[in-house]
């Protein structure tokens, strides 16, 4: 147990650090820069399809969960290279589920975009 005293200074030094990591998440990964532009489309697509409220929390959970698991498959594939930087089936395991996670939000959040998006732009059509 941490028996450190409460600190409102080292608080907002760790957001510091957080608002660091989303940073390189967003410069040093290809695939969060893709996450970005799937995410801004469907901002942009809600606004244009004025999503209800819930519609919106839907999306919002969807789109923090991707980046979520892209953040911890990153910082899992970043540590795995750092104590292995040659190849190890275990430390290849451990990348694969990472990914996989990724995946998964993913193609979860797709389906969350194909309930909300697919009805309001078949009414259109």
């Amino acid at each position: 147990m941490n028996t450190k005293k409460f600190s409102f200074a080292d608080r907002l030094r760790s957001f510091r650090y957080a608002f660091r990591g989303i940073g390189y998440l967003v410069s040093g990964e290809h695939n969060a820069r893709i996450h970005c532009f799937a995410a801004i489309l469907v901002v942009v697509g809600g606004f244009l399809l004025n999503l209800s409220a819930i519609e919106w929390v839907a999306v919002f959970f969807a789109i923090g969960f991707v980046f979520s698991m892209e953040a911890v498959n990153s910082a899992l594939e970043a540590m795995c290279d750092f104590v292995s930087p040659e190849h190890h089936k275990t430390i290849g395991r451990v990348k694969d589920l990472a990914a996989g996670a990724v995946l998964i939000a993913a193609i979860s959040a797709a389906i969350i975009g194909g309930i909300i998006f697919f009805p309001k732009i078949a009414a259109l059509v």
